[in-house]
């Protein structure tokens, strides 16, 4: 292979070189917008952890002091998921 052969293929090996890093720049680019609302709902949770801390602790100390209540609220609750729910079936979808 002489010098002028050489010299040629490390020129076209350089220049697929750059058109990967381009395709890859391209490609993180497209990942980061698709996922940018699952980073930004994760990052709301991360920055609410140390309030739901204190909110279970708080919720566990009322439980205990008055377990009917806890009980009462969970029935609604649960009841407003149901017809939550039911509703969503029930509407057409757009």
């Amino acid at each position: 292979m002489s010098r002028r052969e050489r010299e040629k293929r490390i020129h076209e090996l350089l220049n697929q070189v750059q058109q990967q890093r381009l395709d890859l720049s391209a490609g993180r680019r497209d990942w980061l917008y698709g996922t940018a609302h699952y980073d930004r709902g994760w990052q709301t949770f991360l920055g609410l952890r140390r309030y739901l801390a204190v909110g279970s602790s708080a919720l566990a100390i009322w439980s205990v002091r008055s377990p009917n209540k806890i009980l009462r609220w969970a029935k609604r609750g649960f009841g407003l998921w149901s017809t939550w729910r039911m509703l969503k079936t029930a509407l057409p979808q757009r």
